[in-house]
């Protein structure tokens, strides 16, 4: 990057100055990785000082079956497939309760587009879930499920959204996002959810109160300039409304492992490599400088490996995700180590070892426990260390 460039970017940066769409793709343009970071980890300590947030979550996915079969996605599975599967209400109960021993405070949400699960059966399993485990958060759906309950239920989304609110929903999820440029999302998606009515579904969850994240799906076939788009929009939409708590950018990954029926459901693959360490922290950099109003940075440990969630906390991150356990979206397609299952107190070394104040938050960001400051690098060096992989 031309130094005089470099410069005048730097400068709007320490100023607290809005960035152009122009300067985030320069960001993306320098191979400067150092300097991303000192500048995103200046704005990050600038809005949330040295803590890093967690909490302790279980991931549900009620069904994998899916009427869609976006190129991307091993997760899916059609109807009759030898590892398809619903779950009943109350094996989904059952599965919630195992981790009640732990403090569990959220439950995260996410499943297929199931052609034949009638709408009543999501607005059910959640009285289920919150009559089961009533001091849980429920945080489900992303704003492509709600599209889909808006045409088995004839309903429009605001009356899904009361029913849902109604039944214990304290959250949307973020997914469905993937990339929102058309020129990308053409190729990579194959449901009726687009930018026009993610933005619209997450614009009616913040008039009723909701406070949602959101996400993007990165490093396969789009380029910087779709990323900086993707944030852009964003970014006017949380102008407007104010609801977005956290951006989450989610790392493609490629099908290392399939089902036991080795059929291969990533159909973009053979065209796309992983995006590197680098770029995951370069795209977490970039997306903290650009993302002004949105308080949070979140880098989901189980898409990235430990290591580079650690590293993350120095690129702009402040907010780890939490114990998880059994993300099967991802896990359905990785085999590079990251563990289903990250306990609290796995999460506060984690944290410590990387030099920052540990912080357990709710579903809305609400503190729920503040810890000790980490050790000094002192302390550290006298006895050995965890090495995270």
């Amino acid at each position: 990057m031309d130094v005089g460039r470099k410069r005048e970017l730097e400068e709007k940066v320490y100023a607290g100055e809005r960035l152009t769409r122009e300067d985030g793709e320069a960001l993306y343009d320098s191979d400067d990785l150092a300097w991303l970071g000192r500048l995103a980890h200046h704005r990050r300590t600038e809005l949330n000082g040295d803590r890093v947030m967690f909490n302790v979550n279980r991931h549900l996915n009620l069904t994998n079956v899916c009427s869609a079969s976006c190129a991307y996605c091993s997760f899916q599975r059609k109807p009759g497939e030898k590892d398809a599967y619903t779950m009943r209400i109350e094996e989904a109960v059952r599965k919630a309760k195992e981790m009640e021993d732990e403090q569990l405070t959220e439950l995260h949400i996410v499943n297929g587009l199931h052609p034949t699960l009638p709408w009543r059966y999501y607005p059910k399993v959640l009285r289920e879930l919150k009559a089961a485990l009533p001091k849980v958060k429920l945080k489900a759906f992303t704003a492509t499920e709600v599209q889909w309950f808006e045409k088995i239920s004839g309903l429009p989304a605001s009356e899904i959204l009361d029913e849902l609110m109604d039944a214990g929903l304290e959250s949307l999820t973020g997914g469905g996002a993937e990339i929102f440029d058309w020129e990308v999302r053409q190729h990579i998606v194959d449901h009726a959810c687009h930018w026009e009515d993610w933005s619209r579904i997450h614009r009616l969850a913040h008039e009723k109160g909701l406070r949602t994240p959101s996400t993007m799906l990165y490093g396969h076939i789009e380029e910087p300039r779709h990323r900086v788009d993707h944030v852009l929009r964003l970014r006017e939409l949380q102008d407007e409304t104010g609801g977005f708590t956290v951006f989450i950018p989610l790392r493609y990954q490629h099908d290392f492992v399939d089902s036991a029926d080795g059929k291969i459901r990533n159909r973009i693959q053979a065209q796309t490599t992983m995006a590197s360490p680098a770029e995951s922290l370069k795209t977490f950099a970039v997306s903290r400088l650009m993302l002004d109003n949105i308080p949070h940075l979140k880098c989901f440990w189980v898409m990235h490996g430990l290591s580079v969630a650690q590293l993350s906390l120095n690129f702009g991150v402040d907010d780890l995700d939490g114990s998880v356990v059994e993300y099967k979206i991802t896990h359905d397609a990785d085999s590079y180590g990251t563990p289903n299952t990250m306990h609290r107190d796995d999460l506060l070394h984690l944290i410590w070892d990387a030099g920052f104040r540990p912080v357990e938050r709710d579903t809305r960001y609400n503190v729920v426990r503040e810890y000790d400051a980490p050790p000094s690098l002192a302390e550290r060096r006298a006895e050995p260390q965890q090495v995270w992989a």
